[in-house]
C-alpha cells in the first residue's frame, strides 16, 4: 500500500512512553529515551515501508534549539525525513499570560511580538549551523487567542513575513476563528506560506476552515494538525487519552475531512504534511494508519474506472 511521497505523516512529538511495545521495542535507560527513540521512531515500517516522514518539535516553541541539539537529531534521522519546527513564543505571543512561568513579563504586552530581526537573528541561525536546512519542514507559527483585531494581526504578520529570510518554508496556525477571511489569505497567499487546518478545540472543522479560505490553498505545501477533539479543552483531553496506548474515540468527521484535504493537495501536485496528537483520539501512530489506509482507499475508489 504505497502512499505518494507527496505525503507526510508524523506525530506533534516522539517521546510518548505510551507507545513501548508499540513504535519503541528497543530496551531504554529512561533518562535515556527522550534522547534516543527518535532513531527508531523514523524506523516504524507499515507494510514494509516508513510509516512517519515527518514529526512535530513541539519543545522549540518554549525556547530555540541550539546547534547542538540539532545536529543531535541529525545523527538519528534518515535522509528523507523533516522535521516541522514550532516558533519560539517570544516571536508568537502579543502579551504575556498570566502564568508564573513568564516571571515579572506574566500579564504584560509582548515588545518583541513578530520581531523579525530577533526571528532571523536566534531561530533561523542554528539550523543554518547545524546545517539542518533540508531536514526542515515548514515553521508553524501557532498564535494562541488574542484580542488584536483583524487589520492588526494581518498587517502586522505581513509585515514580518516581508522582512525574514525567504529559505525557509512557514505556516501559521490561528486559534481566533475570525481571523479566517480575504485579509488574512492575502498575506499568506503573497508570501507563500500556509493556513495549518488545526483540529483543534474551539477552531471551527477542517473543511469549514478550508471553505473560509475559498478552498484554496495558498502554499506549494498543505499542513494539518490534530489536536483535540472539537468542543473539548485540552485538560479534559489529556486527562480522556493518558497514557496514550490506545484509541478512546474514533473521531470519524476529524478523519473524513482530513483524507479530503490531503487528497485535494495531491491532486493539485502540493506536499501534505500531517501531524497528529494523542490527545485527538488517544494514540496518535493508530490515528495515523486509520488516515493512510483511508486515504489509500479513497485514492483508489477515485482512479479506477467508472
Amino acid at each position: 500500500m504505497p502512499l505518494s511521497p507527496l505525503i507526510r505523516f508524523g506525530t506533534s512529538t516522539w517521546t510518548y512512553e505510551g507507545w513501548r511495545g508499540q513504535i519503541y521495542q528497543r530496551q531504554y535507560a529512561k533518562t535515556a529515551f527522550a534522547r534516543k527513540c527518535l532513531g527508531e521512531y523514523c524506523q516504524y515500517l507499515q507494510n514494509g515501508k516508513p510509516l512517519f516522514r515527518t514529526v512535530g518539535n513541539d519543545s522549540t516553541f518554549y525556547r530555540p534549539p541550539t546547534a547542538n541539539q540539532l545536529r543531535h537529531y541529525l545523527n538519528q534521522i534518515p535522509d528523507d525525513f523533516e522535521m516541522c519546527f514550532k516558533v519560539w513564543e517570544e516571536i508568537t505571543v502579543p502579551r504575556f499570560a498570566q502564568h508564573a512561568r513568564y516571571g515579572a513579563k506574566a500579564g504584560q504586552p509582548n515588545p518583541r511580538f513578530l520581531d523579525a530581526e530577533l526571528f532571523n537573528e536566534l531561530v533561523l541561525t542554528p539550523y543554518r549551523e547545524a546545517r539542518f536546512e533540508p531536514h526542515t519542514g515548514p515553521f508553524i507559527l501557532e498564535f494562541q487567542r488574542h484580542g488584536l483585531t483583524s487589520q492588526e494581526f494581518c498587517t502586522r504578520l505581513d509585515r514580518f513575513f516581508s522582512k525574514i529570510s525567504r529559505g525557509f518554508r512557514y505556516a501559521v496556525e490561528i486559534r481566533n476563528a475570525g481571523l479566517l477571511g480575504p485579509d488574512y489569505r492575502k498575506v499568506l497567499e503573497n508570501h507563500g506560506a500556509a493556513h495549518v487546518y488545526n483540529h483543534w478545540s474551539y477552531m471551527p472543522p477542517l473543511l469549514q476552515q478550508h471553505k473560509r479560505m475559498v478552498e484554496r490553498f495558498t502554499a506549494p505545501f498543505t499542513v494539518i494538525r490534530l489536536l483535540t477533539p472539537l468542543n473539548m479543552n485540552y485538560e479534559t483531553a489529556k486527562k480522556r487519552a493518558a497514557p496514550y496506548d490506545a484509541i478512546v474515540e474514533e473521531l470519524p468527521q476529524m478523519r473524513k475531512e482530513t483524507v479530503a484535504l490531503i487528497k485535494q493537495s495531491v491532486e493539485e501536485n502540493r506536499q501534505a504534511y500531517v501531524l497528529v496528537n494523542n490527545r485527538s483520539e488517544g494514540n496518535a501512530p493508530l490515528t495515523i494508519q486509520a488516515l493512510a489506509a483511508s486515504f489509500w482507499n479513497s485514492w483508489q475508489i477515485a482512479k479506477s474506472p467508472s
